[in-house]
């Protein structure tokens, strides 16, 4: 059975000493609850190993939100899978429309980054999603669909079913607007077609499809009600635990 997920991204924010304090309060909210899905939280790279070291690891996965398209070698600033495996992260973030739109990641070199996460036993947390005018033209299940085909549909059936999926609407985040659950269930439920048409149907019922676009304490709950949205990838809301706790508990 494929599991409920919410996946905190904390993108370029919280300094190393306030990044571990966070994760530190997360990890004591989460004492002698049970949870009714997988917690993880996606930490900027100079936090991984302290953050790692510091939640209780069958409470609390850690996440890279990024990893290099190459093994090792002179890639000043880079950070290799393996690199991130080594800290004690087990899931990476990969193709999150900021890094496709500023740091031009094609879906070639996003195909290279998926091999080597799986490589070195990471599990790829993969965002596809469709801008506005995307929307707007009716254009979004195909440019979606391409997403999926052009970086993930050469990998075997072995290690597609180590992947979880996150669809984030570009024009939903960081805007406010928000998918509706409607519309949040429909692109949803396409995805899981499109992988039926490709891996069959149990792969595709197994795989866990997230929703990624401003996804708050106050809609969690109608939006994770929906039968194919299995969790969510959160980003402002995961910066406090105020904020990020209630989301978790919305399952």
């Amino acid at each position: 059975m494929r599991k409920n997920i919410v996946a905190g991204n904390w993108k370029m924010n919280k300094t190393l000493q306030e990044g571990v304090t966070l994760a530190k309060d997360l990890n004591e909210a989460l004492k002698g609850k049970t949870l009714n899905c997988d917690v993880i939280i996606g930490t900027p790279f100079i936090h991984l190993a302290s953050v790692a070291g510091v939640v209780d690891k069958n409470k609390i996965g850690v996440a890279a939100q990024n990893c290099a398209d190459k093994v090792s070698g002179a890639y000043t600033g880079e950070v290799s899978a393996a690199m991130v495996a080594s800290t004690g992260a087990t899931y990476v973030i990969l193709g999150h429309s900021e890094r496709r739109a500023y740091y031009h990641e094609t879906p070639e070199i996003l195909k290279e980054k998926v091999r080597l996460a799986l490589d070195n036993g990471l599990t790829p947390i993969f965002c596809v999603g469709e801008v506005l005018e995307e929307r707007e033209s009716g254009n979004h299940f195909e440019v979606v669909k391409g997403q999926i085909r052009a970086s993930l549909f050469d990998l075997s059936s072995e290690d597609f079913a180590k992947i979880v999926l996150a669809y984030e609407p570009v024009w939903a985040i960081g805007t406010g607007k928000t998918a509706t659950a409607d519309q949040a269930q429909e692109m949803h439920a396409f995805i899981r077609k499109t992988l039926v048409e490709k891996y069959g149907k149990e792969i595709a019922d197994n795989t866990s499809i997230l929703y990624g676009g401003s996804a708050n304490a106050s809609n969690a709950k109608e939006l994770f009600s929906n039968p194919d949205v299995d969790g969510g990838l959160i980003g402002g809301a995961s910066l406090g635990v105020e904020k990020f706790l209630p989301i978790i508990e919305a399952f």
